[in-house]
This record gives structure tokens, C-alpha cells and sequence, in this order.
């Protein structure tokens, strides 16, 4: 199709142009004639280039097929008068019929800011607008420098009638404007190469347009500039059509260089304005005063420049909107948290920091209690939604002056910026509130929050820092007490049972002798049904503070998670329980395997692999003995991670075990993701002996399950005779419990009172043998 069209441009062309210049005579009616068939076919071309595509493509085109279609009317109207009219004086209301092309181009043009947006965006009509404005300003400007420049003796318009004059100056001007509109926008608006080709070659066409155009407004009478003239208004429908027949896919846009551009859009227009305001002092200087056109030009220049920039300072005033605009959104961001809407911790402690020291103040420290199963019940989703519902619940206990916020996964803040005595009534509304279930999506969901509350003493010098310490101590003091309740600080760092838990534990472990803080190993045996034998044992971290005495695991082990901690604790037990294994060995008259409990955070960090390496190089322990225990206090974020490092341990010889399976995070999808030698059943699923159908159903299938994959189950909560009767009769032959031994000391620990048969190390498989 393009093929086709292509040829019949070229033989239209070149029949026109040949007998424009070989027959003499007749020429105006010549003329006309191949000017009617050069825009007829052009338009024929752009109709037909305009059918296979759509959007701004097809509108650009058929705005060129209006207007060429417009132009050759008047042409066929121009020869039927030179037909049947042949010595008829050129009339201005004919002309005027030629301005149909001009103002297709222009909305056409305009329709170009949409596809070459500027580097700072603004509206498409103010763009628009702008871009009209400059064309006009800069064609302006050139005009008045040409004028003032130019002999008067060179335009030959001696006896044509004034509305000829104004039509064919009418002309050259628009051609002028709109070639400056396809300057500016070839210049300031960034495009890929080939969708700016179309363009280029419509500034041709309007080039070609503007020579035949501004002929004729210097000789308007026939004369030997008339081939001239044709040629140009013969060779621009030809580039139009030309350009509506370009269909090369578009290569990716440029980039754009930023400043450079705004310069230029910025600058380019006053350029010619200069140019002629100093042409003009020069004239004036030399006694040359005005013409009434040049004077009429410089007023519209003067207009044009006043709108320019009051579009400029609309620019600069939206712009710094936006900016300022951005800037609060993204102060928003950096002080707001992005699920709940409420402050973060940095906002918090900002707001706390310029209060203390100014007027009373007091902290609620919430955290809620065993949030984590509502994620592993019902899923994140539902999680952040119950956040979302918490955070609304606690906003309406407390005054618009007070802040909360959420500090970070399941912990709340309240800032109380008012008398202290309404701190605790505060607080007993936030409890109260929270215990109402949530009702989302057809669920109930109940929350429990344990809050810390803390008042400065006045006049006390304290930091938002200890601060917020004080009141994490206060919170991990009610959860010792039950949960579900509200605990005022009362301790300092000197002790109490309030006291700075957070603190305390970072001097404790990194003192670099936990053992010396307070820190010991206490083992618990793990025992084969079939004759009573210890096969392994458990080691567990224990910590009485010197400061706030005994501390329970699940308290300690809590903060050291949050405040990354927990590495190092896991890494003194290993060290430790590694040491121990001789002493192990003489009491139970065997080598045995040690469980070792490593937090599944550490899954995806650096330094596990070097820490098992170096005690068990230390120790001389083989690495069959060592079972690493992965407890998972908080999800396994990548599977795939923690699996590559699983293989790399068990490539060492170590043995890895799930812990707590059937509660938390654990589930089977760990199961299959993770290289496990050993599941350790959850307390919660071996009451076997207390709801023999559904305990024992739950318990068959996982010890199915495992027995398939050649993974070896222990019984966690081992407490009766009859329990452990009874998971033997499932299949399940080592369990561990108080039943066997309460976790103790090295020191505490007997020799089995059933001898047993030494086991050997080889494969965890041998423990149920």
C-alpha cells in the first residue's frame, strides 16, 4: 500500500513540474491545475495512511487530509474562475479559503505536547497555550527584524488592492509561525529519532509553503518568479504526504538531558526578540523612526512577552507547589508508619525528645500478645488488617493532643502530653479496648496487649531513649505476670522487678563472658521409649541477672530477638554445650548427641556456619553429635536461603531438627522446603493420652509423614507414663518431658537409672532403634 502510494506521488510530481515549465502559455491556469492535483493526491494519501492507525497517529493525519482536501477545493474553485473567467482580477475573498491548511497544521501541531512531554510536566492546555504564545512571539520578533532591514523597492505592489496585499502577507506569516512551532518543538521536546522524522518533514513542507508564499507577497503580479512560486506549493503537499506515509517503528526515547533542555525552552524565545529590540534602538539612534508596523509589531511583542511570563510565573508557582508538596509527602513518609497511619518510632522519639524536660509527660508501651498465631491462623493479610483496626482503637482512647504509634511489628507507643494522674486511666482504656474482639471478614479475632507504663520523676534527667527503655521494662514486667494487664516502672538499673531488660542483657552479652553476667547452660534429657535410654540431650539457655535476678527463657529470648541479640545467645550455648560434651559422656557412659536451639532468623545472616565450625573444631565433638534445633520464633522470610544454608551444615556432618512442629511458624510447607533429620512434635500435639481421636489422628499422619521421608520424630511434653505408652503404640519411640528430667545443670545431672547400650552417632534414624 505505501509502495503503490509513494509511486503515485512521484508520477503526480513529476507530470505537474514538467508541464510547468515546458508550456508557456496559460500558465496561471497551468497553475492551478497541478496545484489541484498535487493537494487532491495528497490528501487522498494522507486519508488513506490515516485508515491503519488509531490514537494521535490517525488524528494528525486526518487533520493534514482536511486541510489538504480544503486547499485543493480552493484550487478547483481558482480554476473553474480561470476558465470560465479567464481575465478576472484576484479577489481577497478566494484567498482567504487557502487559511483552511493553515489551521489544520495548527491543531495538529498542537496535538504534540501530548507525545513529547517537557522535562518538567506541566497541563496539556497551558503547554498548549505556551507553545502557541512562543511561536507567534519569535515569529513576530523575526518579522519586525526582516521589515526593518529590507528596501521597501523590492516588494512590487503598485495598483493590487489592499485585501490582496493582506491575504498574501497573510500567507508568508502563518507559514513563518507555523515553521517556528515545528522549531520549537523539534528543539524542546525530547523524542525517540524516527517518531520526530514525520515532523521534520512537515517543517519542510511549511518551509516549501513559506518560499512560494513569500514570492508572491513580493511580486504579486505575474511574472518570471511565478514557476518559483508553484514549485513550493507543489513540493509541500508532496513532503506532507510523505510524512503521513512514515510508518518506521519508533526507537525508544532518548534520554533527556534535563537542564538543557529547560534552558532552552526557557531561553529560545527572547532570543529574536533581543535580536529585533536592538535593530530597532539602532535605526532609532541613526533618525529612522517607526513605521506604524513596526510599532504595531513591538506593541504585540511587548503583549506576547507580559503573557510569556506570567506563564513563566505560574510555572515557577505550580513547580514550587509540587515541590513543597513533595516534600510534605515525604516527610509524611519518613514519620508516619505506611499500614496503620500512625507515628513511627522516629516521629516518636522526636515528639518525646522536645517534650521531656518542657512539661510532664508519660509512655504507654503496648505489646501485643501472641500476635504471631493470628498471622499463622488466618495470614498476614488478616494480621495487618487487625494492626490497622488496633491502631484506630487506640486513637480513640486518648486525647487529640496525645500520640500513638506503632514502634514496629505488634508494639504500640502512646505519648501522654498532659498531667501524668490521667496516665493510667489511659491505659486501662486501651486494655479494655483491645479486649473486644475484632469481627473482619466473617472472623472473630481476639487481641491481647500487655503495656508498660512510665512518669518521669520531675526534675529527673532522662533521655527518649531510657525512656522508652524504662517503659519496655515495665511491659516485659506485666507479661511476667500473666499478660493481658498494665505495669508501672518502678525499678531503675540498680534492680527491681522493673528493671531495664533491654539494658541489662546487652551488658550481659556483650561483656563478652555471658557465663560471668549470670548466663548458664541447663540440659534436658531425650529419651527412647523401648528402655528408657538417654540418647541426647537439649541444651537451654538460663540467665539470672545479678541486677534483676532469675529471668524466664521466653522473656529474655523475646528481647533478645527484637534487639538483635539473640545471636549471641545462641552462639554461648553452642560453645558451651560443646565444652560440656566430655563431662556428658562420663555421666551417661557414652558419647551422646546434643541439641543445640539456633533461632531461624540466623537462617538468613551471615556467621551460623562460622560459629558451628570453630566449636566444634574447639571442642574435638564429632559434627554427627551435634543436632541443631531451628526454633522459629519469627517466619523464615526465604525458604530458599535457609534451605542452601541447611545443606551447607548437614554437608558438615551436623544434624538439623525442626522444633515446636505444629505451633508458630512451623508447618508443612518447612517441612518440605527444609533438609530436616529430625521433627520435634509440639506439646500441643502429643496430649495423645487426653484426646486420643484428634491428638491422635494429627499425631499418626505426622509420624506418616516423616517416616516417609526418612525423618526421625520426638515427642515434646512428656509428662505422664500413659503419654508416653501411648505415642509409643503410634509409632513414635523418643520423646522428651519432664517425665524423664527438668532441664538443670551440668552438675544436677544423673546417670540413667536403666542401662542402656551404647548408640551409635551415624544417622539420626539410629535414635529410634
Amino acid at each position: 500500500m505505501t509502495a503503490r502510494l509513494f509511486v503515485t506521488l512521484a508520477i503526480v510530481l513529476g507530470v505537474t513540474a514538467a508541464g510547468e515549465f515546458i508550456e508557456p502559455s496559460g500558465r496561471r491556469l497551468y497553475a492551478d491545475l497541478t496545484q489541484l492535483v498535487a493537494g487532491a493526491a495528497a490528501a487522498w494519501i494522507c486519508f488513506a495512511a490515516a485508515r491503519s492507525r488509531d490514537g494521535l497517529q490517525r488524528r494528525w493525519r486526518l487533520l493534514l487530509g482536511f486541510g489538504l482536501a480544503g486547499w485543493a477545493l480552493i484550487r478547483l474553485w481558482w480554476l473553474l474562475q480561470d476558465v470560465m473567467l479567464p481575465d478576472r482580477p484576484v479577489t481577497m475573498l478566494s484567498d482567504f479559503g487557502f487559511f483552511l491548511l493553515p489551521a489544520c497544521l495548527v491543531v495538529a501541531l498542537l496535538q504534540a505536547p501530548y507525545t513529547r512531554p517537557r522535562p518538567v510536566p506541566t497541563s496539556a492546555r497551558r503547554d498548549q497555550l505556551a507553545l502557541l504564545i512562543d511561536s507567534v512571539l519569535i515569529a513576530g520578533s523575526l518579522l519586525a527584524l526582516v521589515w526593518s532591514t529590507v528596501p521597501r523597492d523590492w516588494f512590487h505592489w503598485s495598483g493590487q488592492p489592499t485585501g490582496l496585499i493582506v491575504a498574501a502577507a497573510g500567507y508568508a506569516i502563518s507559514d513563518l509561525v507555523l515553521a517556528t512551532m515545528v522549531m520549537l518543538l523539534l528543539l524542546t521536546r525530547p523524542d525517540s529519532r524516527v517518531a520526530r522524522r514525520p515532523l521534520a518533514l512537515g517543517g519542510l513542507a511549511l518551509v516549501a509553503f513559506g518560499v512560494s508564499d513569500t514570492l508572491r507577497l513580493v511580486h504579486l503580479a505575474d511574472g518570471p518568479l511565478a514557476p518559483w512560486q508553484s514549485a513550493g506549493h507543489l513540493l509541500g503537499p508532496a513532503l506532507l504526504a510523505v510524512a503521513a506515509l512514515w510508518s518506521r517503528p519508533a526507537d525508544p526515547p532518548a534520554p533527556v538531558e534535563r537542564g538543557e533542555r529547560e534552558w532552552l525552552h526557557l531561553l529560545l524565545p527572547y532570543v529574536p526578540v533581543t535580536a529585533t529590540g536592538v535593530m530597532i534602538a539602532i535605526n532609532s539612534g541613526a533618525g529612522k523612526p517607526l513605521s506604524p508596523f513596526e510599532a504595531y509589531l513591538g506593541w504585540l511583542g511587548l503583549g506576547l512577552v507580559v503573557a510569556r511570563q506570567m506563564f513563566t510565573i505560574v510555572d515557577n508557582t505550580v513547580l514550587l507547589e509540587r515541590v513543597s508538596e513533595g516534600q510534605r509527602r515525604l516527610r509524611h513518609q519518613a514519620y508516619h508508619d505506611p499500614l496503620t497511619g500512625l507515628a513511627n518510632r522516629a516521629l516518636f522519639r522526636e515528639r518525646l525528645s522536645e517534650a521531656l524536660g518542657s512539661r510532664p509527660v508519660a509512655v504507654l508501651f503496648a505489646d501485643l500478645d501472641d500476635f504471631k498465631l493470628i498471622n499463622d491462623s488466618f495470614g498476614h493479610a488478616m494480621g495487618d488488617r487487625v494492626l490497622h483496626a488496633i491502631a484506630e482503637r487506640m486513637q480513640r482512647c486518648v486525647s487529640p493532643d496525645d500520640l500513638v504509634a506503632r514502634l514496629g511489628g505488634d508494639e504500640f507507643a502512646v505519648l501522654l502530653d498532659h498531667s501524668p494522674a490521667e496516665a493510667e486511666p489511659t491505659g486501662h482504656r486501651i486494655l479494655a479496648a483491645l479486649r473486644e474482639p475484632f469481627a473482619i471478614d466473617g472472623h472473630t479475632v481476639g487481641v491481647g496487649a500487655s503495656i508498660g507504663l512510665v512518669v518521669p520523676e520531675p526534675g529527673e534527667p532522662m533521655t527518649a531513649d531510657a525512656l522508652l527503655r524504662r517503659a519496655d521494662a515495665a511491659m516485659y514486667a506485666s507479661k511476667r505476670r500473666g499478660k493481658g494487664a498494665m505495669a508501672r516502672y518502678a525499678g531503675t538499673n540498680d534492680g527491681g522487678p522493673n528493671a531495664d531488660l533491654p539494658h541489662l542483657l546487652a551488658q550481659a552479652l556483650g561483656s563478652g563472658n555471658p557465663a560471668a553476667a549470670g548466663f548458664e547452660v541447663f540440659y534436658q534429657p531425650i529419651v527412647r521409649f523401648t528402655d528408657g535410654a538417654t540418647v541426647a540431650v537439649e541444651a537451654l539457655a538460663r540467665w539470672t541477672s545479678p541486677v534483676a535476678g532469675p529471668v524466664h527463657p521466653d522473656v529474655f529470648v523475646s528481647v533478645a530477638e527484637r534487639t538483635g541479640l539473640v545471636a549471641a545467645i545462641d552462639d554461648f550455648v553452642l560453645e558451651q554445650a560443646c565444652t560440656d560434651a566430655a563431662a556428658l559422656a562420663g555421666i551417661y557412659g557414652r558419647p551422646i548427641d546434643m541439641h543445640v536451639n539456633v533461632s531461624a532468623a540466623r537462617l538468613g545472616q551471615t556467621g551460623l556456619e562460622e560459629s558451628v565450625v570453630t566449636a566444634l573444631s574447639r571442642s574435638g565433638v564429632p559434627a554427627s553429635r551435634l543436632v541443631l534445633e531451628i526454633t522459629e520464633t519469627r517466619r523464615i522470610q526465604d525458604l530458599a536461603t535457609a534451605a542452601a544454608v541447611v545443606e551447607r551444615l548437614r554437608s558438615y556432618g551436623v544434624r538439623i531438627a525442626l522444633d515446636d512442629f505444629g505451633s508458630g511458624f512451623n508447618a508443612l510447607a518447612q517441612l518440605h522446603s527444609l533438609p530436616v533429620d529430625i521433627v520435634k512434635l509440639d506439646a500441643t500435639l502429643t496430649d495423645v493420652d487426653i484426646a486420643p481421636d484428634r491428638a491422635g489422628a494429627l499425631c499418626r499422619s505426622v509420624l506418616t509423614i516423616c517416616t516417609d521421608l526418612n525423618i526421625v520424630v520426638v515427642a515434646e511434653g512428656i509428662e505422664t507414663p500413659s503419654r508416653a505408652h501411648a505415642l509409643a503404640e503410634l509409632g513414635c519411640l523418643v520423646g522428651q518431658g519432664y517425665l524423664f528430667g527438668q532441664p538443670g545443670p551440668l552438675h544436677r545431672l544423673k546417670p540413667p537409672m536403666i542401662p542402656a547400650q551404647p548408640v551409635p552417632p551415624s544417622s539420626a534414624a539410629h535414635l529410634a532403634n
